[in-house]
């Protein structure tokens, strides 16, 4: 009580909270600030996090920065212990082996997909942090878009230009945080000292911005969802949903298969989710109804879908089994056919499909 009055902390208040910055540490693996473009200020949020982490008491090391920084930058860093960079035949690469020998709880390392020079331990920057990550260190890196290498084509798309230096998104996948550096594309406009608001490239710009950042909105949404997959699955948890869209458009003798396949396709890409297109094997299909099944499957391809055939003797469970598997949001399905065997399952296909597509929107489509 005498502690309080006085406004001296408690001591036992600072060890447990000592405890828990170590517990949390311990739970860290690799931190990642991304952002959709150059400037937005991933390199300032990485070493500010790296000066707050130090004043609450962790021990933390610069391993690599970028080269010319900017003034705001150069006082952030001067408080900080820096690694240099060691110098490898012609060029220079972080030195793990000094970072590995010194054992700080935190280290900071800006450009992670810069590729390191021959002779190197390491052929990429990203392997050299996995590596301190390997050892129980705490990794925090800075990464844009366009070096994502499953998301390279996308960026090029929309700004023409191609990234040389990529990471694999199972980075990504690696990381147990992921902060989105995101400013509104008229701030990084100036920032950079982009067209003036006479110059009539400034609206291509403005767009080609934002659809960067909703990128890397949506390549975020992609890792959690994929994070939060392999955390339920190794606690043996069943999951039917996903933080995108998927849906499943179910082709059956009859149906109005280029209507759904249409209407899947503009629902997938409103939400930027996945389309799959699927019909079930069965004996009593005959050739036509297959060719054309067949047929309608090669279209969904055509239009981006993962197109499949099903075997299974019923149905309705191979269905939902395989939605379940992909974690479908929705279900299309046409409608029954009369004297088919798809209206020959007890109880009524659709009506059975509804009650076991628990957590699934089912959607059905008239002729």
């Amino acid at each position: 009580m005498a502690n309080a009055t006085l406004g001296r902390p408690d001591p036992d208040q600072l060890l447990r909270q000592l405890d828990a910055q170590k517990r949390q540490l311990s739970l860290e693996r690799l931190k990642v600030f991304l952002g959709y473009a150059s400037g937005v200020g991933k390199s300032f949020r990485m070493l500010d996090e790296g000066r707050r982490r130090r004043e609450r008491g962790q021990d933390v090391v610069v391993g690599a920065v970028q080269p010319n920084m900017p003034p705001e930058l150069e006082r952030l860093i001067q408080a900080m212990e820096v690694i240099p960079l060691k110098k490898v035949g012609g060029g220079e690469a972080m030195d793990v082996e000094t970072i590995l020998a010194r054992r700080p709880q935190v280290c900071l390392m800006d450009g992670a997909a810069y590729g390191n020079p021959p002779g190197s331990r390491n052929t990429k920057r990203w392997q050299d942090i996995m590596e301190l990550v390997s050892h129980g260190i705490v990794a925090i890196t800075s990464l844009n878009l366009q070096h994502i290498e499953e998301r390279r084509e996308v960026v090029k798309q929309i700004t023409g230009h191609e990234a040389q230096e990529t990471v694999p998104i199972s980075f990504l996948y690696a990381a147990n945080e992921i902060v989105i550096v995101d400013v509104p594309p008229e701030l990084l406009l100036e920032r950079a000292g982009g067209p003036g608001t006479a110059d009539p490239a400034l609206a291509e710009t403005q767009r080609q911005l934002s659809a960067l950042r909703e990128q890397a909105l949506l390549l975020t949404a992609e890792v959690v969802d994929r994070q939060l997959e392999d955390y339920l699955r190794a606690h043996g948890i069943e999951q039917l949903w996903g933080t995108q869209e998927r849906i499943l458009v179910v082709l059956t003798p009859g149906s109005n298969a280029e209507a759904m396949i249409a209407s899947g396709r503009r629902n997938a890409d409103r939400f930027h989710g996945e389309l799959m297109v699927v019909y079930v094997r069965h004996p009593l299909l005959s050739r036509k109804d297959e060719r054309e099944l067949q047929k309608h499957l090669e279209a969904a391809r055509q239009a981006g879908a993962q197109a499949e055939v099903l075997d299974g003797d019923d149905p309705v469970e191979t269905l939902m089994d395989f939605a379940s598997a992909r974690r479908a949001t929705q279900i299309f399905v046409g409608p029954r056919r009369r004297r088919h065997w798809w209206n020959s399952v007890v109880g009524g296909p659709i009506d059975r499909l509804i009650r076991a597509a628990e957590g699934m929107d089912v959607r059905v489509f008239p002729h």
